[in-house]
């Protein structure tokens, strides 16, 4: 199983970090989560900078991929030499996007004719391409996910979790990271979030 997380230039680390520590919490040896750049190192929107552990081309190859958000993105969907470089195919990946990565689905036509989720700095972005934006921090349709809002990122991990490997590893791969005291609640309110989305 691998996941790639794209990542680009001017990226949010808060995306890409969050939902990584999120999805390693699946401990098994043929588990791969990868920071999935288009160059051999990325530099965030404050300035970190981190070395690629797959390139865009592993998207074609991944049985999930999650687009993060960025500073740049609608420079990335400007680039057509940039955006032919992902291949993505809902019928035999998971694909989710957070924030601004919703921007780049639906450039490559993986939000048509279904609602989505966005941070609010991209909602005109996405409309303006002609997906309605909800107001809700994350909505799923078949194999394709998206989320409103930095700290949604677990719920992107979470489904993508309970989708290969049951809501139970989900719950305890939330249960982990939520904030000592708060963590019933904090697993209830997620799974609540995601579980009307997962498949019956």
């Amino acid at each position: 199983m691998h996941i790639a997380i794209l990542t680009f230039q001017g990226f949010n680390e808060l995306d890409s970090f969050i939902a990584l520590g999120v999805l390693q919490r699946i401990k098994r040896p043929d588990w791969r989560v990868t920071i999935c750049c288009p160059e051999p190192e990325v530099t965030s929107m404050n300035g970190v900078t981190v070395r690629a552990q797959s390139s865009l081309e592993a998207t074609a190859s991944a049985d999930a991929v999650l687009v993060g958000s960025g500073v740049k993105t609608r420079e990335v969907v400007a680039d057509p030499g940039l955006l032919g470089r992902v291949s993505l195919d809902p019928q035999r990946q998971l694909i989710a996007a957070q924030c601004s990565g919703t921007l780049v689905l639906s450039k490559l036509g993986l939000v048509t004719g279904m609602p989505a989720c966005t941070d609010l700095t991209t909602k005109p972005w996405v409309e303006e391409a002609g997906v309605a934006v909800l107001d809700q921090p994350f909505y799923a349709r078949g194999n394709v996910a998206t989320a409103g809002g930095c700290f949604a990122s677990p719920y992107l991990a979470a489904w993508i979790i309970a989708r290969t490997e049951g809501v139970e590893a989900a719950e305890s791969a939330l249960h982990y990271v939520a904030p000592v005291g708060e963590k019933a609640e904090y697993v209830q309110n997620a799974m609540r979030r995601i579980r009307p989305y997962l498949p019956q």
